[in-house]
């Protein structure tokens, strides 16, 4: 009975394919286009031009229709994650009110330091709106634009643009610039990528090089709280609080080259850092004395380095979320 079954299935599969090869029969005698064209022997095709990456086009991000429905983006779904993720305290606004009260407030760049994937939408929430509106972020080319439909998500929810972490070349430079002249305000990371253990980074020089070139203020700003939430290498968020802290404007000084303004802003980051531990009397008696605590960390290796980010990190927001009610057992 079974290979009765057997015998006709086969029967019934082999006039099935034999329908599919005669309706596909006449496509034979079509060429291109209906398919792709022969390729003569010794014949190189060039390849096409890459549309991700640094190459992926963001210009129609930019529209009044995107525009409209990233507003609606940032005070709904974002604003509703910020808040129940992060919880975010934001101070400092006022080193910003020189900048902020005119009419029409001049373009900045804003350089924080990078922990976790909420950083961009805690900037976006925390930045005055007289800036959020025109703001535009820098976002890893090989991360965020590797594929269509991150690029689309990336572009149309954040208003990114790819750049390459380790240089920024002429090319991304004069949209940088092409941008500031039309009034955007730029969102990058001095780091160039999220810390790989807790820790910050060294400051690479896009932001000060194109602070150079545009001729626009760089405000320094420091995160708190947002990689123990979601850092490197987790899988989930764990809710928690954060703190933001933006400084008083930099400008380059007259003949300052790259090197020596982007080690001035790293100095700033770094003295937010302490103030955001400690207070602003304190930070800034350490940073007179040259003796902040660097954003790098310690010069340990292994559970030495961990264990002293542990207790770092008790003195500020994260610490806030990791401190637990004891319950003492009743032993009446």
């Amino acid at each position: 009975m079974a290979n009765q079954y057997l015998r006709s299935a086969q029967r019934a599969a082999g006039r099935a394919e034999r329908v599919v090869r005669s309706a596909a029969k006449p496509l034979r005698s079509y060429g291109f286009p209906y398919r792709a064209p022969n390729v003569p022997k010794g014949v190189e095709v060039p390849k096409e031009p890459s549309r991700l990456g640094a190459d992926y086009d963001t210009e129609w991000a930019r529209t009044p229709v995107a525009r409209a429905a990233r507003g609606l983006i940032a005070e709904g779904p974002l604003r509703l994650l910020v808040k129940g993720v992060a919880n975010p305290d934001v101070v400092g606004l006022d080193r910003l009110h020189d900048l902020s009260r005119h009419d029409d407030p001049p373009p900045v760049i804003f350089a924080p330091n990078h922990h976790s994937h909420v950083d961009t939408a805690l900037m976006i929430r925390s930045i005055p709106l007289c800036w959020r509106r025109d703001l535009v972020v820098a976002a890893a080319a090989d991360y965020f634009f590797d594929k269509h439909w991150k690029a689309a998500l990336s572009a149309l929810s954040l208003n990114a643009i790819p750049i390459d972490r380790e240089v920024t070349g002429r090319k991304s430079s004069d949209r940088f610039r092409d941008l500031v002249a039309d009034g955007h305000s730029l969102l990058i990371y001095p780091e160039g990528g999220r810390s790989p253990d807790g820790w910050g980074q060294e400051f690479k020089g896009g932001a000060a090089y194109l602070a150079g070139r545009t001729g626009v203020a760089v405000v320094p700003v420091f995160i708190d709280g947002s990689g123990a939430i979601f850092g490197k290498g987790m899988k989930r968020p764990k809710p928690g609080r954060t703190k933001v802290v933006f400084g008083a404007p930099l400008r380059p000084a007259d003949g300052e080259n790259t090197r020596r303004f982007n080690a001035r802003i790293e100095a700033a980051v770094t003295r937010l850092g302490d103030e955001a531990l400690t207070d602003y009397w304190t930070a800034t008696k350490r940073a007179a004395q040259g003796v902040s605590p660097k954003l790098t960390g310690p010069e340990y290796n292994g559970w030495r380095r961990q264990w002293e980010l542990g207790e770092h990190r008790k003195l500020g927001a994260a610490g806030l979320r990791r401190r637990q009610q004891r319950r003492w057992p009743d032993l009446g």
